[in-house]
């Protein structure tokens, strides 16, 4: 069986990542990939649910987990730990599952340094009005909080050169299509597509 692909998604927080990332698992009904749930140390929020969109853990936790070496990548973002469990990664790709990540460019660094089979997304805002709109628009931050969130999106969008591909979510069926179309590219890749119909190209190309 062939190892799975890791796709890396970053992008700063407001851009609409997850939504993205949640609106593309229900129209990828056919192809075998996976979310990947990252370790956190922040507080859960309304509507969050524990293993299903973080494991929610407590911060002297987290650092037995380092101490292990249980991380693939973690960086510390707004005073809270994030992490990805490097077992559950590796069981996951070992059984030809492709992976989506979604972390900052400080955890993509890390992980492009550890695995070769990666494929890095950054998704940019259409504007700084529009990214600072829709923090707002979530209602959960203070003024400071939502200035400190910009300052963070600015230098974070300041790596998007070291990924593979771009996506402006200005329009979101476009964006949601634009990603969908990197995932279909990627499947086609030809020597995925050798190993996957291995039996049928040998089949077809045997002179009887």
């Amino acid at each position: 069986m062939f190892q799975g692909i890791l796709y890396i998604v970053s992008a700063p927080s407001g851009t609409g990542k997850s939504s993205l990332i949640q609106a593309l698992l229900k129209t990828l009904t056919l192809y075998s990939i996976k979310v990947s749930i990252s370790y956190t140390t922040r507080s859960i929020r309304p509507g969050e649910v524990h293993g299903q969109h973080y494991y929610f853990i407590k911060k002297y936790q987290f650092k037995k987990m380092i101490d292990k070496d249980d991380f693939l990548e973690y960086a510390k973002v707004f005073k809270h730990y994030y992490g990805t469990s490097c077992r559950k990664v590796h069981q996951v790709l070992s059984k030809g599952f492709d992976i989506l990540l979604d972390i900052d460019w400080q955890g993509a660094k890390q992980i492009r340094d550890k695995i070769s089979n990666t494929k890095s997304i950054f998704i940019l805002p259409p504007s700084k009005t529009e990214l600072n709109k829709r923090l707002r628009s979530r209602g959960q931050d203070s003024e400071n909080v939502i200035k400190f969130r910009m300052e963070q999106a600015i230098e974070e969008m300041n790596h998007y050169k070291e990924y593979d591909y771009l996506i402006i979510n200005d329009d979101f069926n476009v964006a949601l299509n634009d990603l969908k179309t990197i995932i279909y590219a990627e499947y086609l890749n030809m020597s995925r597509q050798k190993m996957r119909y291995k039996s049928l190209i040998n089949n077809l190309l045997t002179i009887d």
